[in-house]
């Protein structure tokens, strides 16, 4: 029996890879092989699973307060989490950000320090964010953009939802009441005709444009591709690989059975989520 440990981290309990490292002891104990494959959608817990943070960044935060943002930078890439640096965690949660105010100028800043640092590959995980600024604040923050258009940015997003709904979709759930959701449905409309002007880039149908309150579309804008980010992770982590048929020949694949799961199991486990992704690797792979 060849067993994979693809887990989500289990929100506000435990990391992917303390889950992965259970199921992998369990197996252990009953001389079971395991692959222990800790996994993320993109979202919190993206820096974790690849590799964690090596560098420390003094940024501003998403209510405009300096933070301190953990990254990653290893030979030639970038790992970037925004919500380290301009999440609802660091506005203070719900009770305590301002939806009108919150800016994703930190992550702007993080991706400059990694273009100083001469990253030729940029991956930024959105996710957990406090913001509905429609990337503004990043575009400002970004003094190398020219430079950037010459790198490899990856996104990592879980939600298709455009960029003009951004504001629709997730204000809720950032503090936003009905009126400020009107009043920021109004700055991504003007915002789509500044990148349209700007950049020669029209921003309303991309999906996935409206993840982190309008981030990606900005990204997107940049030279950004923005890819569901079980896909990505799956491909940075080698999940792939771990699957593919035996080469002993018997056209099984390399792993007899997946396990993976996340804090809470719902419908929206299977949209763009890990449990869902890694289910239909797996089914994939036979």
């Amino acid at each position: 029996m060849r067993v994979l440990a693809a887990p989500d981290k289990f929100k506000g309990t435990v990391s992917a890879h303390e889950v992965a490292s259970a199921i992998g002891h369990a197996c252990w104990e009953l001389g079971i092989d395991c692959v222990e494959v800790p996994m993320s959608d993109g979202g919190d817990g993206l820096l974790d699973v690849l590799g964690g943070a090596n560098r420390t960044s003094i940024v501003t935060g998403p209510l405009g307060d300096p933070v301190s943002a953990g990254w990653r930078f290893a030979g030639d890439t970038a790992v970037i989490e925004m919500a380290q640096a301009s999440g609802l965690v660091a506005a203070g949660g719900v009770e305590a950000n301002l939806p009108m105010d919150a800016t994703t100028t930190g992550t702007g800043e993080l991706i400059d320090h990694a273009l100083d640092l001469g990253a030729r590959r940029i991956i930024v995980g959105l996710g957990g964010s406090a913001t509905t600024d429609g990337g503004f604040g990043a575009i400002r923050a970004i003094n190398a953009i020219a430079r950037l258009k010459q790198v490899e940015l990856l996104v990592a997003c879980d939600v298709t939802t455009i960029f003009t709904d951004a504001a629709r979709v997730f204000g809720p759930q950032k503090g936003a009441t009905r009126a400020q959701i009107r009043m920021l449905d109004g700055r991504l409309e003007r915002l789509v005709q500044m990148f349209d002007e700007d950049f020669s880039f029209d921003v309303r149908h991309v999906e996935g444009g409206g993840a982190a309150g309008g981030l990606g579309g900005a990204l997107a804008a940049l030279g950004g591709r923005l890819i569901p980010g079980v896909e990505l992770v799956a491909d940075e982590v080698g999940l792939f690989d771990h699957l593919e048929v035996d080469p002993g020949g018997d056209d099984r694949p390399g792993i007899d059975l997946v396990i993976t799961g996340e804090g809470r199991l719902d419908r929206t486990s299977f949209d763009g989520k890990v449990v869902g992704g890694v289910a239909a690797i797996a089914a994939d792979a036979g």
